[in-house]
């Protein structure tokens, strides 16, 4: 297994324990209301936040602010990097079929079974009758079925069904991105500055005109308004990257990016100022903001993303090539836990409501029972769901930049 095959591994192990900090952290951010949000009234907001504690610490709300900016975008272009393999390997009909077999039935029955469990709490927060019987009630009285952190799941979907249908149809479609990514290939720079412009194009527009904390909610799909077109841009890039090559230029191990990653580290840091700063204006009253705050803070969202993610695969370029049990495992069963963690950290959050513990102690008790359980259960699921093991290599993208053939090995980040 190459080095950069090895780092991304250990990066999906980083991207989950992530997610379930960020989840675990929700109810004590400092700028929540002092009550929960009501069950039946739009906007809905406990869809965002089920839990809302008495206890809080502003330092979540930086942790949180970040994982925003930059937390989804690499999840996107870390599901995009292997698609051409699988393309390559199984051809657009057996790719899609495969996807609605990994992806779209796992979400489908997470939404069904775990979403309403998990909310269940929210309801009860709130409740006149917190009897299961009222709580179903209520819950198809809504106008769209929550389905919680899958929405991840339904977007990618989609994607990859974008991805099957431009394999099929319009050939060599793939190689006009590489084309993008080998005029990068030694300058991160400008892989970053092009990312970020792509980006801005297409998520200042709808931010303008949605706001950026809008969601629509039909039925049991759920998107972010101003973001899809955000996100297919992160997408289509790690498409393009994991055409090119995983072990070299973006990717390789002692690159210019890897050997970087202090200046990248800096510009992230730099980054997120760039949209907090114009934010922080926004967040009051967004409608009678000013425009001109408005447009700076969706630049600065452009650039914080592509800095962000930038940074994020400098270090792990840099540091995070070596094998280790925990981050193999945490690796093979991210998927699993993705699905089934919200559960155990909503309930969690629920059951330390009215305790005495400060905020800090609260997300350490809710982040390490989630990171328990759902690791247990994953890891007991992948007895009967076997997943792709960390060694197997896929093989066989033709026509990149540069060569005739090129490796695309450790298919370790898309679901499995």
């Amino acid at each position: 297994m190459s080095r950069s095959s090895l780092a991304l591994v250990n990066l999906r192990a980083v991207v989950i324990l992530i997610v379930l900090a960020f989840h675990s952290v929700l109810p004590y951010l400092a700028f929540l209301p002092p009550t929960p949000h009501p069950f039946d009234s739009a906007p809905y907001q406990w869809l965002a936040f089920p839990i809302i504690d008495s206890q809080r610490w502003f330092g979540f709300d930086l942790f949180c602010a970040w994982q925003d900016v930059g937390l989804m975008t690499l999840m996107f272009f870390l599901s995009g990097l292997f698609v051409p393999s699988s393309l390559a390997s199984k051809g657009s009909w057996k790719f899609l079929s495969d996807r609605l077999l990994r992806i779209g039935l796992p979400m489908a029955l997470a939404v069904i079974f775990l979403a309403p469990l998990a909310y269940f709490a929210a309801y009860r927060t709130t409740a006149v009758d917190p009897g299961l019987g009222a709580y179903l009630e209520h819950w198809l009285a809504l106008p769209f079925w929550p389905c919680g952190p899958q929405w991840f799941l339904g977007e990618l979907l989609a994607f990859n069904i974008l991805a099957a249908a431009a394999y099929r149809f319009i050939p060599g479609w793939d190689r006009h991105l590489v084309r993008l990514v080998a005029l990068a290939d030694n300058n991160p720079v400008r892989f970053v500055v092009g990312l970020a412009t792509f980006s801005a194009v297409v998520y200042v527009p709808l931010m303008l005109a949605y706001s950026p904390f809008a969601w629509v909610n039909i039925g049991p799909i759920s998107f972010q308004s101003s973001r899809p077109l955000h996100y297919l841009v992160y997408f289509l890039a790690g498409v393009a990257v994991g055409t090119y090559g995983l072990d070299r230029g973006l990717l390789d191990c002692d690159g210019v990016l890897a050997r970087r990653w202090p200046a990248w580290l800096a510009a992230a840091f730099a980054g997120f100022l760039l949209w907090a700063a114009p934010t922080s204006v926004t967040l009051a009253d967004w409608g009678n903001a000013p425009l001109i705050a408005k447009f700076a803070a969706g630049t600065g969202f452009a650039v914080a993303s592509a800095t962000s993610c930038l940074c994020s695969l400098a270090i792990c370029l840099r540091f995070a090539h070596w094998r280790a049990w925990a981050f193999d495992s945490l690796s093979t069963n991210a998927y699993r836990m993705y699905l089934i963690h919200y559960v155990f950290a909503v309930w969690l959050q629920y059951a330390l409501l009215g305790t005495d513990l400060f905020a800090i102690g609260k997300a350490v008790i809710v982040f390490g029972g989630t990171l328990i359980t759902s690791w247990s259960i994953a890891a007991a699921m992948g007895g009967a769901l076997p997943a792709l093991r960390p060694n197997e290599t896929i093989q066989g993208v033709r026509g990149a930049a540069h060569e005739d053939r090129i490796d695309i090995a450790q298919k370790v980040i898309e679901p499995q």
